[in-house]
């Protein structure tokens, strides 16, 4: 990776036992893959290449921004990846546009930023972890004046979809993005299996953040047979972002309890 923005300040923030910090090594970067592959994998059952020996990693890794929440003595909590439009352009295009077509995107002013494979440990699962993470995430993209972030959100599809579905279809009608941003996926989700009458659109944790932060729905899901989940584009201005970071989640950090006991933590 060329020298970019993270480098400039490798270390986010840190309180109440949590700290934020980009990895500025290969060793910490494989922290992240691990979690990655208990969430990914062993939690949620994607199917990986062979041979990665317990990380959980792509081809766009190396040319991502990883960030961390790391508990008080060291072990990554969270993680999140930031591919930068600078970066993106090196590699041919972001992540998120294998799934989805992006030509509305593409046409938004300023700086464009995508996250992906953000994950947190099972016992870490709080209010408290995710707004450090998002700490992180804003203050990234106030230092290097990003105007917009990018990124899938997925939700399981261990009921055939009728979950899934019943999330996007509440999220499009409740938080749509405006019709000139609008994305098509490449590989819509398979017919319902089932019935679907009665179903829940109940978020899940990460998602809820997204909305909770002002971003909206960019259309309908893509289906990421790999990983069994559907994918719902999300985009986030950041005007949105610094104002309802401020209101959701910096009050709630203050008086968090950062650390669960008996929670299981990376290594």
């Amino acid at each position: 990776m060329q020298p970019d923005e993270a480098s400039r300040h490798g270390r986010p923030g840190a309180s109440g036992g949590l700290s934020v910090a980009f990895a500025t090594s290969e060793a910490e970067r494989e922290a992240c893959y691990r979690l990655r592959y208990r969430v990914f994998v062993e939690e949620m059952g994607a199917r990986i290449p062979a041979g990665h020996a317990g990380l959980e990693r792509d081809g766009f890794d190396p040319h991502c921004h990883h960030l961390m929440v790391r508990d008080a003595d060291g072990l990554v909590v969270a993680c999140t990846r930031v591919l930068t439009d600078t970066q993106a352009r090196l590699t041919g295009g972001f992540y998120s546009e294998q799934e989805f077509d992006l030509a509305g995107i593409r046409e938004l002013p300023g700086r464009v930023m995508e996250i992906g494979r953000t994950c947190v440990d099972p016992g870490w699962r709080r209010g408290g972890t995710i707004a450090a993470l998002w700490a992180g995430l804003a203050r990234f993209m106030a230092d290097n004046r990003f105007g917009y972030l990018i990124g899938c959100a997925s939700i399981p599809m261990g009921d055939g979809g009728a979950t899934a579905r019943a999330i996007s279809d509440h999220l499009n009608h409740c938080h749509p993005a405006p019709a000139d941003r609008r994305v098509r996926p490449r590989r819509p989700l398979p017919p319902l299996v089932g019935e679907r009458a009665g179903v829940s659109p109940r978020l899940p944790p990460l998602l809820k953040a997204y909305m909770r932060l002002g971003a909206t729905v960019a259309g309908e899901p893509c289906w990421d047979p790999a990983f069994g989940c559907a994918d719902l584009f999300i985009l986030l201005e950041s005007a949105d972002l610094q104002a309802r970071y401020l209101r959701h989640f910096v009050e709630r950090r203050r008086g968090a309890e950062v650390r669960p006991v008996g929670a299981h933590i990376a290594a």
